[in-house]
């Protein structure tokens, strides 16, 4: 009778059968794998070319034992910002090549929402956080900043001690904006805000204006600067309401500023929709250079701010705070304007 030999499973790779195979120590081994800076081509090729062969795959509950799961948490506020989508593919690429993996949450720009999910993801050990846009104050976030790695986008606070900060230098955005237009000879120019529900201190659209202010007072036009305030966020009725109060103004300006091309592109499309000619009437810009800006039935004029390179800084800070660093760091991605028919 012939006897059936029933193999058990192969042996599981592990980290120094990696090192083995490669021809090198589990030290280079674990700084490929935790995408650490400094790690030449070749090592980083040979180490992945084990990695394959063996099939090597690190123990989630090992690395939950060593104290890191190599899981990061992204927050955003909003879905459907495409340029905060942006931000998000640029960081997700970074991840990628650390080997780091990204779980989503979505705030819906409601701060008891998005404290939910940071509280979700300290539990579930994520090794830091990447907030982009965040809704919490500052002193929050310097509590959660004590209890796990955290960067944040889109939220100016230079004085952050224990969390890093990362976005375009909104001033300079605004200016360049500002500049657009004077170039083109208007002079009677309006910077057009959102009411806000949060701290108006670390806003975006709070460092735009006070770079749209300081560009009037450089063009000697402090005395015609003028900042109009739109009602209402993401609900598209409050704001048609609000552009059309914009566009009724007696003393409406010749040219409009615009803190975001999602509030951009719905002025300029009711506009025109209105029988208003722009630019000939009306002369818009936006700030965020999002695909829609760039088709040429919208042909928006507007700041570029880099997402892809503002998502990938992020990640290196966010890696440079969960290998250890403690010292706070606050980066500006230097913007550009991008000019288009609508100015």
């Amino acid at each position: 009778m012939s006897k059936i030999t029933v193999s058990g499973p192969p042996a599981r790779a592990t980290i120094r059968t990696v090192a083995e195979d490669a021809g090198v120590s589990v030290a280079a081994v674990s700084k490929v794998l935790r995408g650490a800076y400094g790690v030449s081509d070749g090592l980083r090729e040979k180490v992945e070319a084990s990695i394959g062969r063996l099939g090597y795959r690190p123990s989630v509950a090992a690395r939950g034992m060593r104290g890191r799961t190599w899981t990061v948490g992204v927050l955003l506020i909003d879905i459907a910002n495409p340029f905060l989508s942006l931000v998000v593919e640029g960081a997700n690429s970074r991840l990628q090549a650390s080997r780091y993996k990204a779980l989503i949450g979505v705030g819906h720009s409601a701060s008891e929402i998005e404290t939910g999910l940071i509280e979700s993801m300290i539990d579930y050990r994520m090794d830091g956080i990447l907030l982009v846009a965040p809704r919490s104050d500052g002193p929050t976030l310097e509590a959660i900043g004590e209890q796990i790695p955290v960067v944040t986008i889109a939220h100016h606070q230079p004085d952050a001690a224990r969390f890093d900060t990362v976005n375009s230098d909104d001033r300079v955005g605004a200016r360049l904006a500002v500049r657009g237009m004077l170039e083109r000879g208007h002079r009677d120019i309006a910077f057009v805000f959102y009411t806000h529900s949060g701290d108006e201190r670390t806003a975006v659209a709070t460092q735009r204006k006070e770079g749209y202010l300081a560009a009037m007072a450089e063009a000697g036009l402090s005395d015609r600067a003028r900042v109009l305030r739109v009602e209402g966020g993401g609900n598209i009725a409050p704001r048609d309401e609000g552009f059309d109060a914009l566009l009724d103004l007696p003393d409406r300006p010749r040219a409009m500023v615009v803190w975001s091309d999602m509030h951009a592109v719905p002025l300029l499309n009711r506009a025109r929709m209105r029988g208003i000619d722009v630019p000939g009437e009306l002369a818009i810009t936006g700030y965020d250079n999002t695909p829609v800006a760039a088709l040429p039935l919208i042909g928006l004029s507007s700041v570029d701010q880099d997402p892809a390179r503002i998502g990938e800084m992020a990640v290196n800070r966010l890696l440079e705070r969960i290998e250890g660093r403690r010292a706070p760091s606050h980066d500006f991605v230097p913007p550009a304007f991008v000019p288009r028919s609508s100015h």
